[in-house]
């Protein structure tokens, strides 16, 4: 019998949903995708980037407390959860790149770098 995503420290019965949605219905399905590819499925069925969400996922595969992450762990992982935005949002619609461009230039958003 397979575990809920729930099951994975720091990954609450909200968790569900969402991962559900990008086709990963289990914590061991979880754990065999791994944190990277597992938040990029869920930014592609349409998750909302969110930083906290993506780290605290990555600590709970560890079975390490979401704010165990700091200093140059922490560095490194904004880097990684930046570039996989960034992958995901270049696949996506242009249309939708040169909007967060004009808001950004505007000063409505500050684009991530």
């Amino acid at each position: 019998m397979s575990e809920p995503v729930s099951a994975i420290r720091n990954l609450g019965p909200a968790s569900v949903a969402p991962y559900a949605r990008a086709g990963i219905h289990s914590a061991e399905e979880l754990r065999a995708l791994g944190p990277d590819a597992a938040y990029r499925r869920l930014l592609q069925a349409g998750s909302r980037p969110h930083f906290i969400g993506y780290y605290a996922m990555v600590m709970g595969l560890q079975g390490r407390p979401w704010n165990d992450c700091q200093g140059d762990e922490k560095k490194a992982l904004r880097a990684r959860f930046d570039a996989i935005c960034a992958e995901v949002r270049g696949k996506g619609d242009p249309a939708l790149g040169a909007l967060e461009a004009v808001l950004n230039e505007i000063g409505v958003i500050e684009r991530r770098r």
